[in-house]
């Protein structure tokens, strides 16, 4: 039996992107009783829109078997964690003038919509626990990628004379404690990557002391090919760019340019964005799109939802929670 959350999207969500929205989670709920596994890739700002409150339970619940993340997303879910109280709400972002943006500025806030993330709670207090991490696997000659050195971070237990949330709504902590897999594309491009950077130049660590963006997609390919058989892996994609882009082409590249002939394509698809189709945009690419690169087959079930993932992503999840 259903919760009422489930109920009442059934009942009001009948047309347009809500009708979208019920298909997308009806069609992820089908996928897993099949035998399906799911992975989740997060753009945007998924973390500091707390999407760990729901996101967290479906890890919990073996509901998810693989993220993909920017870089962004990995940290701020635990700096969400650690300094949730500092954080600053701004819920009239729309008419900050520039010299109400530098307020914010010199005050070490930095604004990410409604919501500022302070600078000295959040980046510096994570900054001195990693780089402890970090340069101890160098001194050790281990290297690792970025989601391993925040796991070993978590699970240190460091962090928790800090904790600000109930750390049941953390996903960083969900995802630690299950050990699931996490590709993090392009991940110098993000406040702990740039610090990391600044430590290179600065001849404190070394570059090869954090695994790569192309070690990371060998990783990927391993795990496609031993996950992906019987009903396979779908793919849920919530906003667009890089964490989406990054591990779709796993496929197209297994079968292509490794000539893996029985590579099966994603087995589910659904995108959430606002990104419109349109001048080339591949964030707004229909997913039909997708069947010339090799990523979906002509029958993968294929879902868009062009609406705000913060609303859409808790829905779809709490439908595929039964709440």
């Amino acid at each position: 039996m259903k919760g009422p959350i489930s109920q009442f999207i059934e009942k009001n969500y009948l047309h347009f992107n809500a009708a979208a929205l019920v298909d997308a989670a009806k069609g992820y709920e089908k996928h897993l009783n099949e035998g399906g596994k799911m992975l989740i890739s997060l753009a945007g700002a998924m973390s500091t829109a707390e999407l760990g409150i729901s996101l967290a339970e479906m890890i919990r619940q073996d509901k998810v078997a693989i993220i993909s993340c920017t870089g962004a997303n990995l940290e701020e879910d635990i700096m969400n964690l650690v300094a949730h109280s500092h954080y600053k709400r701004v819920p009239n972002y729309r008419d900050l003038s520039p010299k109400e943006e530098w307020e914010l500025l010199e005050n070490h806030y930095n604004r990410v919509t409604d919501t500022c993330i302070p600078e000295e709670e959040a980046f510096r207090r994570l900054q001195q626990h990693i780089f402890k991490i970090w340069k101890d696997a160098e001194n050790e000659g281990k290297r690792y990628f970025p989601h391993e050195y925040m796991y070993q971070m978590l699970k240190s237990g460091v962090l928790e004379q800090y904790y600000e949330i109930d750390p049941k709504n953390s996903w960083m902590l969900a995802a630690a404690e299950k050990n699931i897999p996490i590709v993090v594309p392009g991940w110098e491009d993000s406040t702990m990557g740039n610090i990391f950077a600044s430590y290179v130049i600065k001849g404190e660590l070394q570059a090869s002391t954090m695994k790569s963006g192309i070690e990371y997609m060998a990783f990927l390919a391993d795990w496609y090919t031993k996950n992906s058989d019987g009903k396979g892996i779908g793919f849920f994609q919530i906003g667009g760019g890089i964490a989406g882009d990054f591990p779709i082409c796993v496929v197209p590249m297994l079968y292509q340019d490794l000539e893996m002939e029985n590579i099966p394509f994603w087995s589910y698809f659904c995108q959430i964005s606002d990104s419109t189709t349109s001048y080339g945009s591949y964030s707004g690419a229909v997913p039909n799109e997708k069947i010339t690169w090799g990523k979906l087959d002509i029958d993968t079930p294929k879902f868009i939802v062009e609406s705000d993932a913060t609303i859409v992503a808790p829905l779809i999840f709490a439908y595929v929670l039964g709440q």
